[in-house]
């Protein structure tokens, strides 16, 4: 059922209403994660949770401020947990893909026989890997990577360079590091990642405390949640994150929720929705795979059950722009027209009002796109 009350809360801790971050870095870090395949859109999700003392130059600076980012090297994108993209902090990739990327990691490898892929031939990636990317202070694209390894041998197509790339990051060989101007390249993490930021040097080899910390900064960007969200998420056993809660328990709030599960959120939630006041039913316009969205495994307190496969058609993982206005989505957006000639066209679950129409062109206008 569609919870207003519940989604505005979670608005403002995920730093979509007052915009508290100072640096891309601060942001993603403070939600742990981002999910991150849609690289246009995961910068626009980072650039709108950016303060700015002008809307306007939010709109204009904020994506120059998520490339800086990933410049210099503060910033990285990986395969820490569900066999997916993210966009996290540096110093914390290696330590969160050690905790949570080996059970995706194990299902990969059981469909690589599909591929005709096996173990030398992911070793041979690695090493021209290595090679290229080393003697390079910025890493290599992914495209040319993928010409190294057809020139060797090792045809990257039907999906295999992709399966291989992604299994490199996963198991802690590389990362996506700084913005070659299309995408990121491929770094090694070796050397691009910062020291000292394993589980066994950051957390004394102490997967519950790993484990706490990951947790808590999802309570923290993301509640109020439910440690099965959490679980989702992550994709970490429910009886982990049991055990750590009693770590972190005295550094969060709770109280049970409709369903009866107990609900988590970081101190002082509450009083920040008080305090911001209208703006917490404010009209968001949102990129495709934004956190709101894709944080929680469902979508029911966002949007009306008769609603969810116009967000999501298909239910084939690929989801739309949403309109979110007064707590609840009620519609999807795109870009329409050319190049400096962009416009808005919106598509209402039910007609939407003139008020709400004026009020997704303002947002339109300080959108964070990636170029024209």
């Amino acid at each position: 059922m569609v919870d207003p009350a519940l989604v505005r809360r979670r608005l403002v801790a995920q730093g979509l209403v007052t915009r508290p971050f100072a640096t891309p870095h601060d942001a993603v870090a403070a939600l742990g994660a981002m999910q991150g395949q849609d690289l246009a859109g995961v910068m626009a999700s980072i650039a709108l949770r950016l303060g700015a003392a002008d809307p306007a130059a939010a709109a204009r600076e904020g994506i120059d401020r998520v490339v800086a980012g990933f410049d210099d090297g503060t910033v990285v994108r990986g395969y820490p947990m569900r066999g997916t993209v993210f966009a996290v902090a540096a110093e914390d990739l290696r330590w969160m893909t050690e905790l949570c990327a080996g059970g995706p990691a194990r299902a990969q490898i059981r469909r690589r026989g599909q591929l005709g892929l096996d173990e030398e031939q992911i070793a041979r990636c690695r090493a021209l890997l290595e090679e290229a990317a080393g003697g390079a202070a910025r890493g290599i694209s992914r495209s040319a990577l993928f010409g190294v390894w057809e020139r060797a041998g090792l045809a990257p197509a039907g999906g295999r360079g992709y399966h291989v790339l992604s299994h490199l990051i996963a198991t802690g060989v590389a990362a996506y590091g700084p913005w070659n101007g299309t995408e990121n390249d491929v770094v090694l993490a070796a050397t691009w990642l910062p020291e000292g930021t394993s589980i066994a040097e950051r957390f004394a080899g102490d997967q519950d405390a790993a484990t706490a910390e990951l947790l808590l900064r999802y309570v923290r960007g993301h509640g109020p949640a439910t440690l099965r969200d959490a679980a989702w998420w992550t994709k970490l056993p429910l009886g982990a994150l049991r055990r750590a809660l009693p770590l972190i328990a005295g550094h969060l709030e709770h109280a049970p929720g409709s369903t009866g599960e107990e609900l988590w959120w970081r101190p002082g939630l509450d009083e920040e929705v008080a305090a911001a006041g209208a703006a917490v039913d404010a009209l968001h316009l949102l990129p495709g795979f934004d956190e709101i969205v894709l944080g929680y495994p469902d979508r029911l307190a966002l949007v009306a059950a008769e609603h969810h496969d116009a967000l999501m058609p298909g239910s084939n993982g690929v989801f739309q722009r949403a309109i979110l206005r007064r707590g609840r989505i009620v519609g999807t957006w795109r870009r329409g027209g050319r190049p400096g000639r962009r416009t808005l066209e919106l598509t209402g679950f039910a007609p939407l009002p003139q008020v709400a129409r004026r009020e997704a062109e303002r947002a339109h206008r300080t959108f964070p796109h990636r170029g024209e």
